[in-house]
């Protein structure tokens, strides 16, 4: 048996070692059990020891092979700093930003995400140690996931905890400063307890209101004029239950003159919104005194669940704008009297990006209520679903739209932010934008005017399923550059012994999959690949401008989906939130009722198998990449995230063996040549030299690291910042940890 399994392991395998794993991990074991046994068949006890010898050699052997990278590709060296043509968008505001702070969410209004930082480079960063440790105190019961990146700006540090509280911190030894919580409740955390991020804005001085004399009679008057000079400094923040709030930078007290006491109730005309179904997770951008906030809608309960509407509000007063209902393009700010904005079109639940030189607010847009299912929906929603989408923040008003895929039923939204550069063409430089995606396409485009930079073809696709005639022939895809991976096939699926490979086998036949986008079914599973988390996610990616270089952390995993009628799902049980008597925190789609549609839909979010919970395809289960701007190749590629914290049944292994785990939440790169990440499941933030991609320091976690880094100089020292809050989908850690490294004096 063991010379058989060994010759279809080499025939069907070659030398890809994950998958030796599960062949003959289960045969050498046997193996050496058996050569114990000989003797007992007459065979000598040197003869039965030596095989057996031989057996435990070979599992030891193979085990430490394990401790190897894998996986890992160098295909050219990384440029040299400053021999780069691409630039950050230079007219957006890069100038005005002071080289020791962090000022917004992705460093600079381009979110580049790139630190000016030179005094920690690759030789020193090893003696990077904990500088201080600041606990927020706000871990929610369940859907914990904070995902906080804080801001710097002067001498603090401003953020906020997974409920919204806004904290003030001292940026050079973490003390609290002030805190002001907008009383949050439970109930109203949608899928996850996440507040990415706040905003900061500082009153123009010409707007500036005088205090008035103090011996005037009208004291009301002086009291508004005193509160608006306090606020000329603001933090400027969403809530989980639809709110924008804005509060005195230096106090921590809500600005009295913006909206009703400080804040507007974002969910005004929408109808109908139960608690958890409209939030603010993403950062509010502002954009020539405009404030711009999307909301996550929440997935998969109702067809006509609360509107996707996007609206402008004056940063100063709270005053609404404009209003952008998709479907309703004629309303500027409010429905028709006893209307609502139209319920259930796509939303933006991530973080838009601005451009002060256009005036323009880049939104990437999620997709229609009912994710996984389309044939209801307008052309309006059908034509801006999943796109970027250029909207004019003095009209309110697209000035134009790309699509990245037609007639989405994969929850493909576009959840990253995009990054603003300036683009070499043959025309000189073009004011440009990268944008990723979840299917893992990387696209360039002229952020004025929309036009692809880089290439994109329509390609035919499968079609069939569950309303074919609704299924879009041909889908867009960039000839730049892809993080997606080459498609599975019955060789990839996996386990650790061969019993979970043969049970993935299985289902992997039993489904129907024909590459990516195949068609939803409901007789059948089908296998969505990259899942609903792949490619990149609200993490983002990186720029070096410096280098020309593209850093991309990446999840590659599939999901397991079923459409479920609705007979089945009534037997079930599956309601909306609202209706069920107690929330039960399942996984995002596994039991969605899509209410209004003829389907429900259960997602098995990575493909795991229900009793050992191991992933179905073999690892690596995410990774990082430094891609070429300028020509879209890819320089290094290798896993990212170790074994040290998974492991079957839940049960961590504690072995630092780089599988390339699920990974959540972008990185850093410095001007000295290091990237910054924690994403992973194994609880590490790391430094990875940018030239090699070899991982050159690293420290644990109390809890995990699913939030982008930030680093900044405070008396003339570099800090770099990582929340530590932990996630319920990636199954990290809870925690309220902000964590601070510096160089040792």
């Amino acid at each position: 048996m063991f010379l058989g399994t060994l010759g279809w392991t080499i025939w069907e395998s070659g030398l890809d070692y994950w998958r030796w794993v599960p062949r003959m991990g289960v045969p050498v074991a046997l193996g050496f059990i058996l050569a114990l046994l000989l003797p007992s068949f007459g065979i000598s006890k040197r003869a039965s020891f030596s095989l057996a010898g031989a057996f435990l050699v070979i599992f030891v052997g193979a085990f430490s092979m394990a401790f190897v990278p894998m996986n890992w590709t160098h295909n050219a060296p990384v440029a040299e700093a400053g021999s780069s043509l691409i630039k950050l968008g230079t007219k957006n505001g890069i100038s005005d930003i002071n080289q020791d702070d962090w000022p917004v969410y992705g460093r600079d209004n381009n979110a580049s995400r790139y630190s000016p930082v030179t005094d920690i480079t690759p030789e020193n960063v090893a003696s990077l140690k904990r500088a201080w440790q600041y606990r927020t105190k706000d871990i929610p019961p369940k859907r914990y996931g904070a995902e906080t990146t804080p801001i710097k700006i002067g001498n603090k540090l401003y953020l906020c905890t997974a409920r919204n509280q806004l904290i003030a911190l001292d940026a050079q030894n973490g003390k609290e400063l002030w805190r002001y919580d907008p009383k949050v409740a439970d109930e109203d955390i949608p899928y996850t307890a996440a507040c990415r991020g706040v905003t900061y804005y500082k009153v123009p001085i010409n707007n500036d209101i005088q205090p008035q004399d103090p011996n005037q009679a009208d004291t009301s008057a002086l009291s508004t004029s005193t509160n608006a000079l306090a606020c000329n400094e603001r933090i400027v923040s969403g809530t989980l239950d639809g709110r924008i709030i804005e509060v005195d930078a230096q106090t921590g007290k809500p600005c009295s003159n913006f909206g009703n006491q400080g804040e507007v109730d974002i969910k005004k005309n929408m109808g109908k919104t139960p608690s958890g179904f409209v939030a603010i997770t993403g950062v509010p951008v502002i954009v020539q005194g405009v404030i711009i906030t999307g909301h996550q809608v929440l997935d998969g309960q109702k067809r006509y669940a609360p509107s996707g509407v996007i609206k402008g509000f004056d940063v100063q007063t709270g005053e609404l704008l404009w209003a952008w209902d998709m479907v309703k393009p004629n309303i500027n700010k409010l429905p028709p009297e006893g209307e609502t904005y139209t319920r259930g079109t796509p939303n933006m639940w991530t973080t838009a990006t601005g451009d002060n030189d256009l005036g323009f607010a880049y939104l990437p847009m999620g997709n229609s209520s009912a994710d996984y299912w389309s044939s209801s929906r307008a052309e309006e929603e059908l034509q801006y679903s999943t796109s970027l989408v250029a909207m004019n923040v003095n009209t309110g008003k697209p000035a134009w739209a790309f699509q990245t895929v037609h007639k989405d039923v994969w929850d493909y939204d576009l959840g990253s932010q995009v990054s603003l550069i300036d683009y070499p063409t043959e025309d000189g430089l073009v004011p440009a934008l990268v944008l990723p995606s979840k299917q893992g396409d990387i696209y360039i485009l002229n952020r004025e005017t929309g036009e692809v930079l880089t290439g994109v073809e329509e390609r035919n696709v499968p079609v069939g399923g569950v309303g074919p005639e609704k299924r879009s022939s041909t889908q867009p895809f960039s000839t730049f550059h892809t993080l997606r991976k080459p498609d599975l096939t019955a060789k990839d699926m996996w386990g650790v012994t061969m019993f979970d490979q043969l049970g993935c086998r299985i289902q992997f036949q039993e489904a129907s999959y024909k590459g990516i986008y195949t068609p939803p079914t409901t007789e059948q599973h089908w296998i969505q690949y990259p899942g609903y988390n792949g490619g990149s996610d609200w993490g983002s990616v990186a720029i070096d401008p410096s280098r020309g270089v593209l850093i991309a952390n990446y999840n590659d995993m599939p999901n397991y989906n079923r459409l479920v009628s609705r007979e089945e799902a009534n037997e079930r049980g599956w309601k909306p939130r609202d209706e069920l008597e107690h929330d039960d925190g399942r996984p995002e789609g596994a039991g969605d009722p899509q209410q209004g549609t003829p389907y429900a839909v259960d997602v098995n979010a990575g493909w795991r198998l229900p009793f050992t919970g191991l992933l179905c395809k073999q690892p690596p289960y995410g990774g990082i990449r430094a891609i070429n701007l300028e020509d879209g190749s890819t320089l290094w590629d290798r896993p990212l995230g170790t074994a040290r914290n998974n492991g079957p049944f839940g049960i961590a292994s504690g072995l630092p063996l780089t599988i390339g785990t699920p990974n959540n939440g972008g990185s850093l790169v410095t001007k000295s040549g290091l990237i910054f990440i924690a994403a992973a499941t194994d609880n590490l933030i790391r430094a990875i030299d940018i030239n090699t991609g070899e991982t050159v320091w690293q420290d644990v976690l109390p809890a995990g690291g699913q939030a982008n880094p930030m680093m900044y100089r405070q008396n003339g020292k570099s800090y770099l910042v990582i929340v530590a809050a932990g996630h319920h989908f990636m199954e990290t850690p809870p925690g309220d940890y902000v964590i601070a490294y510096a160089l040792d004096d």
